[in-house]
Formats: structure tokens, C-alpha cells, sequence
């Protein structure tokens, strides 16, 4: 589990610094962010955007919780907790939470997320 802990710290690192080029490189090429009632995104460079989107809207704080892992293989079904924080452009502060699942694929020695969703 230490492992997706650190993968998920290393998420939350790049997403907070805003550095969404190296955030893209964490997804396969095939992946899809489907976010709760939204539209997916499809690919790195898709993902990437959405999360720039996020970002625009004031929400550059986020936190992952890893709570279990389902490993088969090459394969990982990750699940935990999430908060994603910031302010709006009024400067007021708003925060969400919720559930995750990511999907993550071996590729050589690296992982990448092949699914993420949440509620």
C-alpha cells in the first residue's frame, strides 16, 4: 500500500503546483477521468485540461486518502477518500469531498491510472 500512497502524494503534489504536463504523464494514453455528473475526458492531454479547468475555478488544494487496494496482477483497483479546496473568484472559500476509485495498469516498472471517478 505504501507504494499507492506515495503515487497518490505525488498527485496531489503536481495537481497543487499546478504542473498538469507532468500530472498528464501519471494517466495512460487510453485513460478517462469521468467525474461525478460530468462529461469524460479521454487521453492525458483531455485529462489535463479538465483538471486546468478545476484549477481556473479556484480549487488548488486537493487531498487523496488511499482506504484499500485490490491487486490482480498488473492490475490495482484503488479506493479512498478525496478533498479538493480553494476559493472562488469572489475570494470566498469552497471545499468538496467525497469517494475515488482509479483503475491503475503496470507499464514497465510504472503505474497509470487507467480510470479515475468519484463521487
Amino acid at each position: 500500500m505504501a507504494d499507492f500512497q506515495d503515487f497518490a502524494a505525488q498527485w496531489d503534489r503536481l495537481f497543487n503546483a499546478g504542473d498538469l504536463s507532468k500530472l498528464e504523464t501519471l494517466y495512460a494514453s487510453g485513460a478517462s477521468v469521468i467525474p461525478a455528473g460530468g462529461a469524460p475526458a479521454k487521453g492525458p492531454s483531455e485529462i489535463g485540461k479538465f483538471f486546468a479547468g478545476v484549477r481556473s475555478n479556484g480549487l488548488t488544494r486537493h487531498e487523496i486518502a488511499v482506504k484499500s487496494l485490490a491487486e490482480r496482477g498488473d492490475t490495482v483497483v484503488a479506493t479512498g477518500t478525496w478533498a479538493l479546496s480553494g476559493a472562488n473568484s469572489a475570494g470566498e472559500a469552497q471545499a468538496f469531498g467525497g469517494n475515488w476509485v482509479n483503475v491503475l495498469g503496470r507499464e514497465g516498472d510504472a503505474w497509470k491510472i487507467l480510470l479515475h471517478t468519484w463521487n
